[in-house]
């Protein structure tokens, strides 16, 4: 049977919980990468030292679920939902290797870049470039529990509860927010904007688009794990392969090259806003996005069973 859930019935007790999260995890992960950089002289660009970063709001969300409103984890879109599911695993998986091909051969149109896939094949240690697209796609699945880190404090916790009943709004104002948790990074080394302003903003259009397709992907598919499995996509398929090709091939600075990312994302986003899909029509909770839209008294309601 479906069990209803629903968010803290008290505004308050959903304000609290909100107010906790970001404090906790804006806290947290801040004061770790500047006390990591100049500290301890540690390289962001490393991968362990970028994991107490990225895991830091699926803590913060879960202490604020267990301890501070108490709300538990019902509707946190922990279940894999496999069976019911599967075809958006399906465009979680293969939809970061579109965007790739779309973002080259969006550079290439622009003559921006040479079909030229050596800088790829010198990264993989002399792998044929099939090969090394092939060894990053089997690895996305193993990598998806890492990028839960962060998906299961914005887009599970954190979105549903900054505007219920608007979702648009709310996956606007957790794109911002999730944007600007990022930007410590660009002050400490792991990325470098040759104009920090512009940079900064052309990052976080990227990630208000990014956002708004991981959304679709948690409000049809019901599950935290689809999300996860295209934000490892986008990490290490788009963001990896494109800045390979896009700077060391063909010498584009950081800024470029995320504008050239985000415009297959922008497309998608508008096909889907055009086809009525992007927007949920039942206030953006996950597994719901085909029911019909229903009025909610307070919050509107997730369903914790779906399968």
């Amino acid at each position: 049977m479906a069990s209803k859930t629903l968010l803290p019935e008290s505004g308050g007790t959903r304000r609290k919980g909100v107010a906790a999260f970001l404090v906790i995890c804006f806290g947290a992960s801040w004061a770790y990468v500047f006390t990591a950089r100049f500290a301890c002289g540690l390289s962001l660009e490393n991968p362990l030292v970028q994991l107490p970063f990225g895991v830091m709001p699926a803590i913060a969300a879960t202490v604020v679920r267990r301890w501070v409103t108490k709300e538990g984890f019902a509707d946190s879109g922990l279940r894999l939902r496999l069976r019911s599911a599967w075809p958006y695993y399906l465009v979680a998986w293969l939809g970061p290797l579109a965007l790739t091909a779309a973002t080259m051969g969006l550079a290439a149109a622009l003559g921006l870049w040479t079909p030229d896939f050596a800088p790829l094949q010198e990264f993989a240690g002399g792998m044929p470039v099939w090969a090394f697209v092939v060894v990053l796609m089997l690895v996305l699945p193993l990598l998806t529990p890492i990028y839960g880190g962060e998906e299961f404090g914005w887009t599970s916790y954190l979105r549903p509860r900054l505007s219920p009943g608007r979702s648009a709004k709310a996956t606007a104002l957790t794109g911002l927010i999730w944007a600007s948790w990022h930007y410590p990074l660009a002050f400490t080394g792991y990325i470098e904007f040759p104009g920090v302003l512009i940079g900064l903003l052309a990052w976080t259009v990227s990630f208000q688009f990014q956002e708004a397709l991981l959304v679709w992907l948690y409000v049809r598919s019901g599950s935290v794990w689809v999300v996860s499995l295209a934000h490892a996509g986008n990490n290490m398929v788009l963001s990896l392969v494109s800045g390979i090709l896009l700077s060391e091939g063909a010498g584009l600075e950081v800024t470029p090259v995320t504008l050239l990312m985000t415009a297959p994302m922008a497309v998608v986003c508008a096909v889907l806003a055009l086809r009525g899909k992007l927007r949920p029509r039942d206030g953006g909770m996950p597994g719901q996005g085909r029911q019909p839209a229903v009025r909610p008294t307070r919050f509107p309601a997730t369903d914790a069973s779906l399968d």
